[in-house]
């Protein structure tokens, strides 16, 4: 009786333990890590717009969103990247 009160509390407390961290992920949704970065040159007419990689990842990238909803890890070094950065918040910055 007693290892089947134990085998009970250990099964509750591993799925608390997983919905808790489930939580956590959906509210982190736009803070994923980049595992390499794409080669792809993204058309900035494709891009509808980007956000940086948190600073806990790793490799320090930017993610470029486009129209069919996909996304490309870059690395911010790359030579084209600051112009299209600088065009996407052009086209998103809001009129005063």
């Amino acid at each position: 009786m007693r290892s089947l009160m134990c085998l009970l509390f250990l099964v509750i407390f591993s799925s608390l333990q997983m919905t808790s961290s489930a939580v956590l992920s959906i509210g982190a949704a736009q803070s994923i890590c980049c595992g390499e970065f794409s080669n792809i040159k993204v058309p900035v007419n494709k891009v509808v717009s980007y956000y940086w990689t948190s600073s806990s990842c790793r490799r320090h990238a930017i993610v470029f969103k486009t129209i069919a909803k996909r996304e490309f890890c870059i690395n911010p070094e790359t030579s084209w990247v600051r112009s299209h950065v600088d065009i996407v918040d052009k086209r998103t910055a809001t009129p005063p």
